[in-house]
C-alpha cells in the first residue's frame, strides 16, 4: 500500500497563512509604533527575512512529510504559493488600514516621502511636488493590489530560488 503524497497546495496555504499573520502583526507593531507609513529599509529587511523563513520553514515541513524527497519545481510551486498567500492576506489588510484604520495614511505617507526627498536629493520643491503629483496615480486601490500581488509572485520566486536549491531532493528512481 503506497501513501498519499502530500500536496504543494496544503502547504502553502497552511504556511501563506502563517505569513500572512505575521505581516498583520508586523503592520499592527508598524501602527502602533506610528511607523506604518514610512517604509524604509528596517522595514523591508524585516519584511524579507519573514519571508525567507516562512518560505524554508514551509518547504522543510513538505519535505519532511513527502518522507525526504522534494523536487525543486515543488519547492519553487511551494515558495511562490507562500508568498501569493501570504501576499494577498497583507494586501487586505492594507487597503483595511488605508480605508478604516487610518485613513490619512497615504497622505501622511506622501508628505513624508516629500521631506525625505527634499532632505536627500537636490531636487527642486517645484520637481519634488511633480514628482508626488505622478506618483499619486499610482496611488489607487486598483494599482495598490495589482502591484502588490505581482510583487508578491517575483518576489516569493526569487526569494524560494535559494532554499529550493538547498532543500530539493528529488527521488531517485530504481
Amino acid at each position: 500500500m503506497e501513501l498519499e503524497k502530500p500536496k504543494t497546495g496544503k502547504f502553502a496555504s497552511t504556511y501563506g497563512l502563517i505569513l500572512g499573520s505575521l505581516s498583520v502583526i508586523f503592520g499592527l507593531m508598524l501602527y502602533s509604533l506610528d511607523m506604518h507609513y514610512q517604509g524604509g529599509m528596517m522595514v523591508l529587511a524585516v519584511s524579507l527575512i519573514l519571508t525567507i523563513t516562512v518560505i524554508t520553514i514551509g518547504m522543510f515541513q513538505f519535505r519532511k512529510a513527502n518522507n525526504g524527497f522534494m523536487s525543486f519545481g515543488q519547492a519553487l510551486k511551494l515558495g511562490v504559493g507562500i508568498g501569493l498567500i501570504g501576499g494577498i492576506i497583507s494586501i487586505l489588510f492594507n487597503q483595511l488600514m488605508v480605508g478604516v484604520i487610518d485613513p490619512d495614511m497615504m497622505e501622511k505617507a506622501m508628505t513624508y516621502q516629500k521631506g525625505l526627498l527634499l532632505e536627500t536629493t537636490n531636487m527642486t520643491p517645484e520637481q519634488v511636488d511633480a514628482q508626488m503629483e505622478m506618483g499619486k496615480k499610482f496611488n489607487t486601490t486598483t494599482m495598490q493590489i495589482a502591484f502588490g500581488l505581482l510583487f508578491s509572485v517575483i518576489s516569493s520566486f526569487i526569494l524560494s530560488l535559494f532554499p529550493a536549491l538547498i532543500l530539493k531532493r528529488p527521488e531517485t528512481i530504481q
